[in-house]
C-alpha cells in the first residue's frame, strides 16, 4: 500500500434504481452508452477509473483542474443527450470531486478523499457538480467557471463538516447560470446547563397542549373533513413523461422574443391561432410528443393546454378544474423542463384544449429535399471544419455532437446560429426539428450542414465560409448575369465554385470531383470574361480569406 494525494471524482446517476424498475433493458443499454462518454471523457483529461459499481464511478486525476473540466464536460454531453428524452426517462449524473490523501492498494483507492467525493456527489444538483473548497482554490483562477458558495456540509461519517462549492453550468447559448442555494443556518446547541429547564419548560407545555388537543380533537377532525371534502384536487394530466405536474397558479407569460438576424420572414402559420390542433404541423418536437397529441390529448376532455419552447421542451396539463389552472399547469411543467436542462428559451402556451394559442406560426424553413446526398461532397465529420462557428460553439459541438447517439444533426443558420437535435427516431426526424429550431432563433431558414457522421454538404477549406451564398440576390455579381448563374447551378451536384472579377462578370467551376478543381474552372472561367478575379462562393458558402 502507498499514499499520494489525487484529485478524486466521484460520479452516480439520480434516481438510477426507478429507471431500472419502469424500464430495465433500456436503462442498461442507455448506461453502457453513456458510460461509453464518461470513459472516454476521463480518459482524455488523463484521469483513470479505480472503481465502478452500477451506476456509480471512481476516478482519479493527475489535478483538479483536470477533473473539473472533464466533470464539465460530460455533464454537458450528457445534458444534451438527454434533451430526446422526456424528464422521466433522462438518465443524469451527479457528481463530486475533492483533493485528498488516499491509499492505493491493489489499483483501488481507499481513504477520507474517496469518502468526501462520494459525500460531495450527494451534495450535487441533478446535472450539476459539487466540489470541496479544496478543489475551489485550485481552479477557481484557472478555468472560467462559476462557483455557488453552499458553505460548511455536515455529510454521512465525515466527523468534520465540508466546506463545499456548486460549479455553474453553462446554458445553450453559452451563458453560464448560478445554482440558487439556500445555505440554512443551524442554531448554536444549547448550553448544558439549560437542559433541566428546557425539560421542565417542554414538560408543562406538552401536558397543557395534550390536554387542549384531547377537548378539540373531534372538532378538528370535523373541520379538516369538510375542507377535504369542498377543495379542489387540480392535478395535471399525463404527457409524454409519466411524471405528473401539480397545478399551480402563475400569472400569463409575454409572448417570447425570438432571437433573429435581420429581418423575420412573414410566413403563413402552419395552425393559425384559433384554429384546431393540425398535430403534423406541430413544430420542435419529436414524433413520441406528436403521438402524445394525436392520442392522450386529443381524448382527454376540455380543461387541458400544451407548452412547448423552441429547443422542443414540452408540458402538458390534462383533467383540470378551469382553463386557467390547464394553462398554468401545462406551463409550469415545460418551464420546469427546460430549467432543469438550463435551456434559455422560454415556455409558451401553444394550445388550450383544442385550439392553438401560439402566435408564432411556423418557424421559417426551407424547402425540401433538406438533404441532398452526394458521394463526392460527404465527407467524415470533422468538428474543426465546421463552417462559420466560433471557438466556443466548436468546442461544443465537439464535445456533444459528436460522440451523441444517432439520429442526430446540426443546422446552421446564416449567421452562424445553429442547432443540434440527438437521439431522435429518424434521419426526417432529427432534420426536421433541428431546422425548426434553428430557423425560429435566426429568423430565417437553415441550412443542415451534418448529419450523424457525415457533413451533407460541401464544406470549404481553401478558403473560410462566412456566410451562406444566394446567387440571386448576390451583390457581386452583375445584375444581368444573376439568373444564368442560378440556372447553372440548380443542379449542379459534386463541387462548385463562384468567381467574380472587377465587372462583376462571373465565373463558374461546376461537377467537379473536387474543391481545388472547382475553384481552378471557376477561376479559368472568369477570366475570360472579367478581370482580376477572385472566388466569391463554393459549394452552398460565400466565401474569404483565410485570415
Amino acid at each position: 500500500m502507498k499514499r499520494k494525494i489525487a484529485a478524486i471524482f466521484a460520479a452516480d446517476i439520480a434516481g438510477y434504481s426507478r429507471l431500472v424498475a419502469e424500464d430495465e433493458e433500456e436503462t442498461l443499454r442507455r448506461l453502457a452508452s453513456y458510460r461509453s462518454v464518461v470513459d472516454d471523457f476521463i480518459a482524455k483529461a488523463h484521469g483513470r477509473i479505480f472503481n465502478t459499481a452500477g451506476d456509480a464511478v471512481l476516478a482519479e486525476f493527475p489535478s483538479a483542474v483536470d477533473a473539473v473540466r472533464c466533470a464539465i464536460d460530460i455533464q454537458e454531453s450528457l445534458r444534451t443527450r438527454n434533451m430526446a428524452y422526456p424528464p422521466s426517462r433522462q438518465m443524469s449524473f451527479r457528481i463530486g470531486i475533492t483533493i485528498g490523501d488516499v491509499v492505493e492498494r491493489d489499483g483501488d483507492l481507499l481513504g477520507d478523499g474517496v469518502n468526501i467525493a462520494a459525500r460531495l456527489e450527494g451534495l450535487a444538483e441533478v446535472g450539476g457538480i459539487c466540489v470541496s473548497r479544496a478543489v475551489h482554490e485550485q481552479v477557481a483562477n484557472k478555468l472560467s467557471v462559476q462557483f455557488a458558495d453552499i458553505g460548511a456540509q455536515e455529510v454521512k461519517n465525515i466527523p468534520t463538516p465540508v466546506h463545499a462549492y456548486m460549479v455553474a453550468m453553462r446554458r445553450e447559448d453559452g451563458t453560464y447560470a448560478t445554482p440558487q442555494v439556500k445555505k440554512v443556518a443551524k442554531p448554536e446547541p444549547a448550553p448544558n446547563w439549560m437542559w433541566p429547564l428546557v425539560v421542565g419548560v417542554v414538560s408543562v407545555v406538552a401536558i397543557g397542549v395534550g390536554g387542549f388537543l384531547y377537548f378539540t380533537k373531534l372538532e378538528t377532525t370535523q373541520v379538516k373533513s369538510t375542507a377535504a371534502a369542498l377543495a379542489p384536487s387540480p392535478v395535471a394530466g399525463p404527457s409524454p413523461s409519466p411524471t405528473p405536474t401539480i397545478a399551480t397558479k402563475a400569472p400569463e407569460p409575454s409572448p417570447t422574443q425570438i432571437a433573429t438576424a435581420g429581418a423575420t420572414p412573414s410566413l403563413p402559420p402552419a395552425a393559425a391561432s384559433g384554429g384546431k390542433i393540425a398535430v403534423d404541423a406541430v413544430p420542435f418536437i419529436g414524433e413520441r410528443q406528436r403521438a402524445y397529441l394525436s392520442n392522450e390529448y386529443a381524448a382527454a376532455g376540455d380543461y387541458k393546454a400544451f407548452a412547448l419552447n423552441t429547443a422542443g421542451f414540452t408540458g402538458s396539463a390534462l383533467g383540470q378544474p378551469n382553463e386557467e389552472a390547464a394553462r398554468s399547469a401545462a406551463l409550469d411543467q415545460c418551464q420546469k423542463r427546460a430549467d432543469a436542462a438550463q435551456s434559455p428559451r422560454r415556455c409558451e402556451l401553444y394550445a388550450v384544449g383544442s385550439k392553438v394559442v401560439y402566435s408564432h406560426g411556423s418557424p421559417p424553413m426551407p424547402p425540401q429535399p433538406w438533404v441532398r446526398y452526394d458521394t463526392m461532397t460527404e465527407r467524415p465529420f470533422v468538428s474543426k471544419d465546421f463552417p462559420m462557428l466560433r471557438d466556443q460553439a466548436r468546442n461544443r459541438v465537439e464535445n456533444i455532437y459528436a460522440p451523441a447517439a444517432k439520429s442526430r444533426s446540426v443546422a446552421l443558420g446564416p449567421n452562424g446560429q445553429y442547432f443540434m437535435v440527438l437521439g431522435a427516431s429518424s434521419v426526417d426526424e432529427t432534420t426536421r426539428r433541428s431546422l425548426e429550431s434553428c430557423g425560429a432563433i435566426a429568423g430565417v431558414a437553415c441550412m443542415i450542414v451534418a448529419v450523424d457522421d457525415n457533413f451533407v454538404v460541401p464544406i470549404p477549406t481553401l478558403l473560410k465560409a462566412n456566410g451562406f451564398f444566394h446567387a440571386a440576390t448576390n451583390s457581386s455579381i452583375v445584375a444581368d448575369a444573376r439568373d444564368e448563374v442560378v440556372r447553372k447551378l440548380g443542379d449542379g451536384t459534386g463541387w462548385n465554385a463562384v468567381a467574380v472579377g472587377t465587372a462583376g462578370r462571373p465565373g463558374l467551376g461546376l461537377k467537379a470531383t473536387d474543391e481545388q478543381s472547382a475553384v481552378n474552372g471557376a477561376l479559368a472561367d472568369c477570366v475570360k470574361h472579367d478581370s482580376d478575379c477572385h472566388v466569391i462562393a463554393i459549394g452552398p458558402f460565400t466565401v474569404g480569406p483565410t485570415n
